[in-house]
């Protein structure tokens, strides 16, 4: 069974929800909506748990090891490299076709 960890696929501020929504196979929108929902309806003590929660749960640990790829790549699995420019087709000067 996975550990419970914050998420980092699944993140929006912490990744707390993302995380409790993975480790219980719920999904973290339905346990975001419950959350802002008991916020609102008087439930005071949903934000310092969650505080408590991003501050005491480990971070995903298949997260921290894909940041060891090279500086190169991105977050998103693009490099930073940019792509070659294609070189314009030279035109006659006098060539007024396009108008």
């Amino acid at each position: 069974m996975n550990k419970l960890t914050k998420s980092k696929n699944n993140a929006v501020i912490f990744g707390v929800l993302g995380g409790i929504g993975e480790y219980f196979n719920i999904d973290p929108v339905l346990l975001r909506v419950i959350v802002v929902v008991a916020t609102f309806v008087g439930v005071g003590s949903t934000v310092p748990i969650y505080l408590l929660l991003a501050l005491v749960m480990p971070d995903d640990d298949q997260a921290s090891q894909k940041q060891n790829r090279p500086r190169s790549s991105s977050p998103y699995g693009q490099t930073n490299e940019k792509p070659k420019r294609k070189e314009a087709e030279k035109v006659e000067e006098e060539d007024w076709s396009d108008f």
